[in-house]
């Protein structure tokens, strides 16, 4: 946040700068001739002219860089978010939140984690099967719902930061409650906190469950030496997947 706003005061400097030059330089004696004050009405004009729409370009230039690329910053990240990356970019942007540190620290690894399994799982696949069989699609097309399932908790995570007031709500959390406050209030505000907090958990702990049970289906696939496709769907692993799968349309985000 303090690296942003070192970017927005250079930027905020060069454009003062820069307004600055061209008024010097167009309102410099024997230049252009435009001086306020000249010996025409249209020197004077022409003159005053640039001072105000370099004044409105300024204006809009500052307003700008302060409020509508902070405001941008706040919405974007959850709703562009298309890969692990761009996830993480929107996971970081509450890394300052210091009620939320260990869950955003969390869900970032557990990005990291959940593509490196993704990968053992096809390594592991590619080594039984050619890609055109059918128990191959099985597997591949198992990995990929549960992996648009885990990616759906992140957005879930993601969704109920967007409109949480961690700095605010992350009082509540320590001794230091606000001591203005009903303790009626304190507590509601309370409640609020862990209704939050308890929806995050919930789906970082779901996450962890989908992972085990990719762990559970990456075992039985590097211990089997070869399969019928009929035999893929009685498989354990894959029936806890399957499970979950059909959970999906269960899950509020």
């Amino acid at each position: 946040m303090c690296a942003l706003s070192v970017k927005k005061g250079i930027k905020l400097l060069a454009l003062v700068g820069g307004i600055a030059a061209v008024n010097i330089a167009v309102l410099s004696p024997g230049l252009l001739g435009i001086r306020i004050g000249g010996e025409s009405a249209l020197q004077t004009a022409s003159g005053l002219t640039l001072l105000v729409v370099s004044f409105l370009a300024l204006l809009y230039g500052a307003y700008g860089l302060l409020f509508l690329s902070s405001s941008a910053a706040t919405i974007a990240p959850a709703a562009r978010a298309a890969t692990k990356e761009d996830y993480i970019a929107a996971l970081q942007h509450y890394r300052n939140a210091k009620a939320l540190k260990k869950d955003i620290a969390l869900a970032c690894e557990q990005l990291e984690r959940m593509e490196k399994k993704k990968h053992a799982l096809f390594r592991s696949l590619a080594q039984r099967f050619e890609p055109a069989e059918i128990s191959y699609k099985k597997f591949a097309a198992a990995i990929y719902e549960v992996e648009k399932l885990f990616y759906l908790n992140i957005r879930g995570v993601l969704n109920k930061l967007s409109v949480f007031d961690a700095s605010g709500y992350g009082r509540l959390a320590g001794p230091e409650n606000p001591a203005r406050l009903t303790d009626k209030l304190q507590k509601e505000k309370s409640e609020l906190y862990r209704e939050y907090m308890t929806y995050v958990a919930g789906y970082l702990g779901a996450n962890e469950e989908i992972m085990l049970k990719l762990d559970r289906l990456l075992l039985e696939i590097s211990l089997l030496n070869s399969a019928d496709f009929r035999d893929v769907e009685e498989m354990p692993g894959m029936k806890e997947i399957d499970r979950l799968i059909k959970q999906t349309p269960l899950y509020k985000h």
